[in-house]
């Protein structure tokens, strides 16, 4: 199947107009006109994900995370993009990144639906009909302890280990989630009246003042959450183009708890 063909059945279903302004989203490298066989699905374009993909004999490795974020003025091997997209385009390995647009139509639910919430609302609105936007915010089924919750984060995105500001005894219900990096929706959960927030990327202040303003916090790390991102997306493209072989990247952390 041509490059031009997969590119337009992601795009239909995950408009690149539905990312952020500041993003991106799209193919960053790559001929349009190339046969693909093969699809790698990863987070991150690192150079031991693209070593993955040449050995996996892919020809389309896509992820969530674009490898090219700013402006480019070379490419060379000089710097360390320079040297990934050298790499991928040496070995005819086409690049496609889906990053906000796909937060907004699919990530948020995707990590409620995998925490059990209820009555789903969209966090922070950036599409009114119909309702999308970046997180969820929605309740448990039940009340239950900061400190059971926690644990259920770690049960149902499969990690070792959590962070988490506020009193682990509290009794809490309705959550908001934001997979990636959650410190600009704090002021929006508050507002929400959410008694958690789920994320990634908190530092001591954010942490500290979130609980000082009624609003615990659970880390769960920015790769955490987003690495749902794998398995559903290798999941959608096996369903529609089952004529290309689909291989989803191992999940692993990009850094140890020691």
């Amino acid at each position: 199947m041509e490059l031009k063909q997969i590119v337009k059945t992601i795009e239909r279903q995950y408009p690149k107009e539905e990312a952020m302004e500041w993003d991106n989203v799209g193919l960053l490298a790559g001929r349009m006109q190339k046969e693909v066989k093969h699809i790698y699905v990863a987070v991150d374009a690192t150079d031991e994900v693209i070593e993955d993909a040449r050995c996996a004999e892919a020809d389309l490795l896509v992820t969530h995370h674009p490898l090219i974020f700013g402006g480019m003025k070379r490419i060379t091997d000089e710097d360390f993009i320079g040297r990934r997209l050298v790499k991928l385009l040496r070995e005819d390995i086409a690049c496609y990144a889906m990053h906000t647009n796909y937060d907004v139509l699919r990530m948020a639910r995707l990590c409620a639906d995998l925490f059990g919430l209820e009555e789903q609302r969209a966090l922070e609105v950036t599409r009114e009909i119909p309702e999308a936007g970046i997180g969820s915010i929605g309740f448990l089924k039940e009340a239950m302890l900061l400190k059971d919750c926690c644990e259920r984060v770690k049960e149902r995105f499969e990690l070792e280990s959590v962070r988490v500001f506020g009193d682990l005894d509290r009794s809490v219900k309705k959550i908001a989630i934001c997979p990636g990096s959650g410190k600009s929706v704090i002021d929006v959960a508050i507002s929400k009246g959410a008694d958690v927030l789920l994320t990634g990327d908190i530092g001591h202040h954010e942490g500290i003042d979130a609980v000082a303003r009624g609003l615990a916090v659970i880390d769960a790390g920015h790769y955490g959450l987003e690495s749902a991102f794998i398995k559903d997306m290798s999941a959608w493209l096996s369903e529609q183009l089952p004529e290309v072989t689909v291989t989803g990247a191992k999940r692993q952390s990009p850094f140890s708890v020691i």
